[in-house]
């Protein structure tokens, strides 16, 4: 199931973030922002998303559309930063140093533990 889950996502990326090398831009990714990573027709997502806005009501994510060629490449190169190879997948957390792929009540408890330096 897992690696259905993965390939249905490679899948998606692949055939939505099709762009030629010249036009891709070098993006710039801060430390001090949580980048949520997502597609719209993930259910996972939109788990994550419903947790977090019940959770952290006033908690400020970087919503990153992965569906769009800027959404794509950005998870590219924090999949680069985090020597993920092709391993990828939504929802993906960039939360400083750490990342969190994925959702389950398992993530959840781990996404609680790096949120806390983002907490203000």
């Amino acid at each position: 199931m897992k690696k259905l889950f993965y390939f249905c996502i490679a899948i998606i990326l692949m055939s939505t973030g099709c762009d030629n090398a010249s036009n891709k831009k070098d993006f710039a990714i801060s430390t001090d922002k949580i980048y949520f990573f997502y597609s719209n027709s993930c259910p996972h997502c939109h788990d994550a998303l419903e947790y977090i806005n019940k959770k952290y009501p006033n908690l400020k994510l970087s919503m990153v559309n992965v569906g769009t060629a800027e959404g794509y490449n950005l998870l590219i190169k924090c999949a680069q930063d985090f020597n993920l190879g092709n391993q990828i997948g939504t929802p993906f957390f960039r939360m400083g140093d750490k990342q969190l792929m994925g959702w389950s009540p398992q993530l959840a408890k781990r996404f609680d533990q790096y949120v806390i330096p983002f907490l203000k």
